[in-house]
């Protein structure tokens, strides 16, 4: 039986730096200081940024040996609307411009450019053998159909023998009719599928919670329950995922992650809810940041129910 790895997507987000880390500690600490409460984490930064080896280099030198960093793509890689200003300064001339100042439709040669960018960005961490998975988290404008299949089968390609974990955000993925096909496609392709806990609302872009593998590891999200900001357009990040999970919601994955973890090496669950929320004052802080606390309480929920946890 594997076990349960749990971290959070990023380890610098403005609730993690302002509640939980230390009050003073410099920005070049926080990732050992997370690496002794957490044993994996999932970088979202570079979703706007490719990778840069002297930062991954970085972190792989600040963490023990038996971290783990899954590493988001860069958005041009999911398809997602880029500023040119995002670009390396040298790819910026080349790359087709829409009239809003965004990476217009590139070609697939600009595109495996990109990829190959990012391989070699994140390649000090695979050389120390702390990279996990790259995520590619596909926009709620993808939906299924051939274009979409024939574009995820190509970036599994230009990803060649790295981990690659897929999250979609459209319903037809996964629509009754759609499921197993698509679940199928990814075990042919040898891509992992990313399980998403999300708003209990009827809305095209949210995905049903498919506990289900298709690669080595699984991969669970868990973005909060918050209905009321998930469609809401103009907020941030921080508002959508704005959301304290309580100890019996966590609880209804304990079935679901003992299933998972006798399945695979690692189920790595990662909370997306980056926002705070009212401490005890009991514990002497007027917030927490919902990651983290939520991460906590899911491991002690875990041990405590007997499930291999990290």
């Amino acid at each position: 039986m594997g076990r349960v790895r749990v971290g959070t997507c990023s380890f610098a987000d403005e609730a993690l730096t302002k509640w939980w880390y230390p009050k003073g500690l410099p920005a070049r600490e926080r990732l050992p200081f997370y690496a002794e409460h957490f044993d994996t984490v999932e970088i979202d930064s570079t979703y706007y940024r490719l990778p840069e080896e002297a930062m991954t280099g970085g972190w792989a030198d600040r963490t023990p040996d038996d971290f783990v960093f899954h590493i988001k793509a860069f958005g041009v890689m999911t398809r997602h609307p880029v500023k040119v200003q995002q670009l390396p300064p040298e790819l910026r001339d080349e790359a087709p411009v829409d009239e809003r100042g965004r990476v217009d439709r590139p070609s697939r040669e600009f595109r495996a450019e990109i990829f190959k960018r990012f391989r070699e960005g994140v390649s000090p961490l695979r050389r120390d053998g702390k990279l996990g998975g790259i995520l590619l988290q596909f926009p709620s404008y993808v939906v299924r159909k051939p274009v979409s299949l024939d574009y995820l089968a190509w970036a599994r390609e230009q990803l060649a023998d790295h981990v690659v974990l897929v999250e979609f955000r459209h319903v037809s993925w996964f629509e009754e009719d759609a499921r197993a096909d698509t679940l199928r496609f990814l075990e042919e392709h040898d891509l992992t599928h990313v399980i998403t806990d999300s708003p209990r609302i009827d809305a095209k872009t949210l995905v049903p919670t498919i506990p289900a593998v298709t690669g080595r590891d699984a991969y669970v999200r868990l973005h909060g329950r918050n209905g009321d900001t998930w469609s809401k357009r103009g907020g941030g990040a921080s508002e959508r995922f704005d959301y304290l999970y309580s100890d019996d919601e966590l609880g209804e994955w304990v079935e679901p992650l003992r299933e998972l973890a006798g399945q695979t090496e690692n189920a790595y669950v990662f909370f997306n809810n980056n926002n705070r929320s009212p401490g005890d004052p009991g514990d002497g802080r007027d917030f927490v940041a919902q990651a983290a606390a939520n991460a906590d309480s899911l491991r002690r929920i875990l041990r405590e129910a007997d499930v291999p946890v990290s």
